[in-house]
């Protein structure tokens, strides 16, 4: 029985990205062949190269909107982790025990008031006007970059595709693609808007105990059948980020047609992948469900390894980081 350490490994903090490269497309590329357990070490511009004829690279449009605010008074910290209504917002709160209900808080113009807390300790804040976003909205970086968003951020937290709103984090595995590359290759969207969960570590002693968050999905009929046709002609699926690769799993099966929901899959070993055949994703935190997920595609013996050599050769890890193919 597989326990959350046996997903462990050693990370020099200097190896974290925590700014973006000037190049989107600049970033490195370990590729890992499962078929035969090679590594290999190549740039991302190299992609392409690694693609056969009708394959389909499936990539995540998400955009990620401005969700942590301070209050005016800078005691209060809040991450919207969903839109209830136009003046409805249900939050994270820092610190939870000055927020009870009927407690109010200020952000530029408006006043929210707690109305309640959920089961999970968020709260329900209704506005008595819309919060000014644009002047007040912070992205919420991951804490494993130890620092605030600055408006270099607005552009590189984001994909050169984002569309649709709704994400608090960034699919991250999206970032190295220029418009440039996107158009030599053969691709398509859905839709994940990666959810606060994303950030929460796992608690469990066994893997099999974690509860999975769920994130809110879109697959349209285009795509659907833009991915039917291509596993219909033998190309390979190839899932951009985990975030692709939890919504394409958990409809399971080909042919797809257009669906939308909550996803709370949890992919770790073993497990029977059935709709995605490669992967390309960054590199993840110890022990988080990321690193379960590619695990179960690539085996955890040889995601370990490949990770001891990333490290060993310093590539640069997490949201800012290089990528790797899983092919």
């Amino acid at each position: 029985m597989l326990k959350t350490t046996d997903f462990d490994y050693h990370l020099p903090e200097e190896l974290i990205a925590s700014r973006p490269l000037d190049d989107r497309a600049a970033s490195r590329m370990m590729v890992i062949h499962r078929d035969t357990g090679e590594i290999e070490h190549r740039m991302f511009t190299d992609f392409t190269s690694y693609l056969k004829p009708h394959d389909l690279v499936i990539l995540n449009d998400t955009k990620v909107t401005p969700a942590r605010f301070f209050s005016n008074d800078g005691k209060i910290e809040l991450v919207r982790t969903e839109r209830l209504g136009s003046l409805t917002w249900e939050c994270l709160v820092r610190p939870g025990k000055k927020m009870k209900p009927g407690r109010t808080i200020e952000i530029g113009e408006a006043t929210g008031t707690v109305e309640s807390i959920l089961e999970n300790g968020n709260r329900v804040i209704q506005w008595d006007r819309a919060v000014d976003e644009d002047t007040h909205g912070k992205l919420a970086l991951p804490h494993y970059m130890n620092r605030e968003s600055d408006p270099e951020d607005r552009d590189r937290y984001q994909t050169t595709f984002a569309r649709e709103e709704g994400a608090i984090a960034a699919p991250t595995a999206g970032l190295h693609f220029t418009p440039e590359i996107l158009s030599e290759i053969n691709h398509t969207f859905l839709t994940l808007h990666v959810g606060v969960g994303t950030f929460r570590p796992v608690k469990a002693e066994f893997i099999k105990d974690h509860d999975m968050h769920a994130e809110r999905y879109s697959l349209n009929e285009a795509t659907a059948e833009h991915i039917n046709a291509a596993r219909a002609q033998g190309g390979r699926i190839i899932a951009t980020g985990t975030t692709c690769t939890r919504v394409l799993e958990s409809i399971g099966h080909v042919p797809l047609s257009a669906q939308s929901g909550e996803t709370d899959i949890f992919i770790n070993p073993p497990y029977d992948f059935q709709v995605v055949d490669c992967l390309l994703t960054n590199f993840h935190l110890p022990q988080s469900t990321l690193i379960m997920l590619v695990s179960a595609l690539a085996g955890r013996e040889l995601i370990l390894e490949a990770y001891a050599k990333a490290v060993e050769e310093k590539y640069r890890f997490f949201s800012y980081g290089d990528c790797m193919l899983i092919a």
